[in-house]
Order: C-alpha cells, then sequence, then structure tokens
C-alpha cells in the first residue's frame, strides 16, 4: 500500500501541479497586488510521527495589527482574494510540492499545529501514524463545520481504513465538496476555532 500509495501521489500531484501553474502565476501575482509580500504562507507543521516540516500553501491573510501590535482575529485579517482561494480550496495548490517531497500525501489527516502534538488523547494521536493529506475524510465529511472530536474520530477511521480506492473516493468527494464550497468554516468563526485539548 505504501509504495502503491506514493506512485499515485507523485503521477496525481505532479500532473496537478504542471496543470495549474499557470493559474498558480495568477493568484500569486493577485496576493502580491493586494496584500505585498510574502506569496506564501510557510509554517512549522507536524507530519508522520509528528515530525515536523514546512507546510506551504498560498498566503490569504493580511498582517494588520491593533494597536498593541497583535494580530487580529482570522475574520478581520482575510482578504477578498483569499477568502476567494480559500472557498475554492486555490490556496491549498502549493502544498502539492509538500506531496512531491514525500512530506504529506494527497490524502490524510490534515497537518494542525504542532502545539496540537501534547494536547491530543492516545487514540486521537493516532491521526499521525500515516503522513498528513491535502485532503482527507475528515475533510469529506464536513471539513471545518464539524467539531474537533468528530474530525479526530474520522482522521483516526481513516488511519485504520487506508487504502488506494478509499483515497480516490475522497479525491472525487473533495472536487464535489469544493464545486458546492461546503465546510469552509465552524459555525460563527472564520475559520476553525483552536483546539485545546481533551487529552485522557
Amino acid at each position: 500500500m505504501t509504495s502503491t500509495k506514493r506512485i499515485f501521489d507523485l503521477v496525481v500531484s505532479i500532473s496537478i501541479f504542471l496543470s495549474t501553474l499557470p493559474l498558480m502565476i495568477i493568484i500569486g501575482l493577485a496576493i502580491f497586488l493586494t496584500m505585498g509580500s510574502p506569496i506564501l504562507f510557510i509554517q512549522t507543521r507536524p507530519g508522520l510521527a509528528g515530525a515536523a516540516f514546512k507546510l506551504i500553501k498560498f498566503r490569504s491573510m493580511s498582517n494588520v495589527k491593533d494597536k498593541r501590535g497583535n494580530l487580529l482575529c482570522d475574520a478581520s485579517r482575510i482578504t477578498k482574494v483569499g477568502c476567494l482561494i480559500r472557498s475554492l480550496s486555490l490556496d491549498e495548490l502549493p502544498s502539492l510540492w509538500n506531496v512531491m517531497k514525500g512530506d504529506m500525501s494527497l490524502v490524510g489527516p490534515r497537518p494542525l499545529l504542532m502545539e496540537y502534538l501534547p494536547l491530543y488523547s492516545h487514540d486521537q494521536a493516532r491521526r499521525h501514524d500515516v503522513l498528513p493529506g491535502i485532503t482527507g475524510w475528515a475533510q469529506v465529511n464536513g471539513r471545518n463545520a464539524i467539531s474537533w472530536e468528530e474530525k479526530f474520530k474520522y482522521d483516526v477511521w481513516y488511519v485504520e481504513n487506508q487504502s488506494l480506492w478509499l483515497d480516490t473516493k475522497i479525491i472525487w468527494i473533495t472536487i464535489k465538496k469544493v464545486i458546492a464550497r461546503e465546510g469552509i468554516s465552524a459555525n460563527g468563526e472564520a475559520t476553525m476555532p483552536k483546539f485545546t485539548g481533551n487529552k485522557e
């Protein structure tokens, strides 16, 4: 499964990367004209077994701060361009580079924040038994519109049931979800509230 999944990831990610390169150039230019540099959002995230890697995405938020120098909330910093590319999941296109490098897979639990690692229960931590993905079982079953607990249950279910057939199914459902723009944000939030832990 691992070698087959890797070949599948490489073939699909390279194909999508090359075919969307003109679009990525346009998106990069739009970000630069509306927010300036940097164009890319790069952040350390936990991957397989919790090992750190640099996640690459298109930047969708400005760096607007309050009078005390603190960044404003997500809702106040997401620009019109950022909102558009997020709603269409176009901000994820640079993450194809992470897939090609082997830091990520096309399908798997989403890579969250390093600070969440000590907050997981033993069962929730199993989400790091596989490579993180650009999309995943939790994404096609609610994305940011479901609770953290539900999200992690879907992640662990994927770890226990992963297969190439399931990956293909998830990618197909993802395409339909993106077109319908479902589950972009949690109820009452611009994206998703922080996970504060429920470690057992």
